[in-house]
């Protein structure tokens, strides 16, 4: 078992010194979880196909799930892809830095192991200066998934990854929460009509804006190999079981009250995901509000925190309410969906 060493980083202005520790540690051939805007991810030499596999073991992640490749320069890219499609340097020019994942044809400098076995290399680059500083140090482009275990909720502070990782890897560099709260959008541009594999802090409809016809990936066929994270496995899971509860609010509202109510009543702690709006009109469980209706990005950053908050409560079950699915509503919906294994009631 290693000593993961903590290290705290000044979120805007990361201390040469420690971020010169922590490149060491990527140059090594080690790990090293780091900050970002949409979540904490787990980095390593995305050219190294060791490394990969070390990923995939510290996370018990399927090795047929691709790594998100970060780098710190369009110089680095043109290093990984053979070529960048203009649609892609529209998007690069609106929105990277920043929370958008392309995927791009590799060239061979890019190992299999980092891409699931795909010709095809999913890139963004970070909006946060602590992870374009350690990608810059370490001198080559970083693998980074969610810095926890496979299939968990995503770490949005460093005290998640510990929970997760403490002694499977070298270190972690805390620079405070993630703002946005869930992972980037992944979008693919190899078919004529972009398509959405998974949806993230760039929402569908600033996608639109630039593109014109943004599809959704509709999900996978049986025996298909996911071109993203987040699409063939179950992901964002708590420990509880989980239910989101869809439809008007008056009608959720009314059915989490009445099955929280069954459920203590039969013995069980139950926790209920409420918003700012609602949370009042339960009287059973253990409510949480994970945000405003109003504001979902208050929701998104919260959402992984309050799943694992529950943990912590040991609840036996959790219902959740639904919000709207547009803008960045629609990332949430998406993690909640696989939180519950799509345990969704209509109501």
């Amino acid at each position: 078992m290693l000593n993961t060493e903590i290290v705290t980083v000044d979120k805007n202005r990361p201390e040469k010194d420690k971020i010169k520790i922590a490149a060491e540690i990527i140059k090594n051939s080690g790990l090293v979880a780091f900050p970002t805007e949409t979540v904490y991810g787990l980095g390593g030499n995305a050219l190294d196909e060791h490394v990969a596999r070390k990923i995939y073991t510290a996370k018990g992640r399927p090795q047929d799930n691709p790594l998100i490749v970060h780098i710190y320069s369009l110089l680095q890219l043109d290093q990984l892809v053979k070529e960048i499609p203009s649609r892609a340097a529209a998007l690069m020019d609106k929105f990277w830095p920043g929370p958008l994942t392309i995927i791009f044809y590799k060239k061979d400098i890019v190992p299999f192991g980092t891409t699931g076995g795909l010709d095809t290399v999913a890139i963004r680059m970070p909006a946060h200066p602590v992870a374009l500083e350690l990608i810059k140090e370490s001198g080559v482009p970083i693998a980074a998934p969610s810095a926890n275990i496979s299939g968990r909720p995503s770490p949005v502070c460093a005290r998640d990854v510990a929970e997760d990782l403490s002694g499977g890897i070298e270190m972690i560099l805390d620079g405070g929460p993630a703002s946005v709260g869930v992972e980037s959008t992944v979008l693919d541009l190899s078919e004529e009509v972009p398509m959405i594999l998974r949806p993230g802090g760039v929402t569908l409809e600033e996608l639109e804006d630039i593109l014109g016809r943004v599809d959704l990936d509709p999900g996978l066929a049986p025996g298909e190999k996911p071109r993203s994270p987040g699409q063939k496995y179950r992901h964002y899971a708590p420990k509880a079981s989980m239910t989101v509860i869809s439809g008007s609010i008056e009608h959720q509202v009314k059915t989490i009250r009445e099955l929280a109510e069954q459920m203590v009543a039969n013995g069980s702690k139950v926790g209920i995901m409420a918003t700012a709006q609602t949370r009042h009109r339960y009287t059973k469980g253990y409510i949480i509000s994970v945000g405003d209706r109003t504001a979902p990005l208050t929701i998104s950053s919260n959402l992984f925190t309050i799943l694992r908050k529950f943990d912590r409560l040991k609840v036996d079950s959790i219902l959740a309410e639904s919000i709207s699915e547009e803008g960045i509503g629609l990332a949430v919906m998406n993690r909640l969906y696989k939180a519950a294994g799509y345990n969704v009631l209509k109501v």
